[in-house]
């Protein structure tokens, strides 16, 4: 099993909007780094973070389960779509995306701040300097003592 932290605005598409929809496909990611990550490295059963970006208190929001494989991100083959690539055909897409189900929305967000306050957390994708993936690995230890900052805060 992997673990994942995969950034969303919530003005797109935020944990409330997950946990009412049950599941999702990730879609919009324009990435080639975090397109070969869906194709290469996500696997059914995964565990993910959902992060709330770009917004007043970004943080840690909650939890999902990846439930489907890499497929073709059906955005990329809509001309009316802001995800539209002209180079994409059905046959030979460029992008991916990956189906998500909603597992848990935590009391209380796990912010930026609090996760960089913790040296267990020094090399956390995150929390590096210039790094702008939405999605990024994580690993087991992080995984579990972010899920244990969480479990605290409620």
């Amino acid at each position: 099993m992997a673990y994942w932290l995969m950034k969303s605005e919530p003005s797109v598409y935020s944990i409330d909007d997950l946990e009412r929809d049950g599941s999702t496909d990730w879609t919009g990611v324009r990435n080639y780094q975090v397109r070969n990550m869906f194709r290469d490295e996500f696997r059914t059963a995964d565990l993910a973070f959902f992060y709330h970006s770009s917004c007043a208190q970004p943080g840690i929001v909650g939890l999902m389960t990846v439930s489907g494989l890499a497929h073709p991100d059906a955005g990329q083959f809509d001309p009316r779509s802001d995800d539209f690539d002209v180079r994409a055909k059905r046959d030979k897409p460029v992008w991916l995306s990956v189906e998500m189900r909603f597992k848990q929305k935590f009391s209380a967000a796990l912010t930026l701040d609090e996760l960089r306050r913790h040296a267990a957390l020094a090399d956390l994708a995150l929390l590096r300097r210039g790094n702008r993936l939405s999605v990024m690995p994580v690993t087991p230890a992080e995984w579990r003592f972010m899920l244990a900052l969480a479990r605290r805060k409620k």
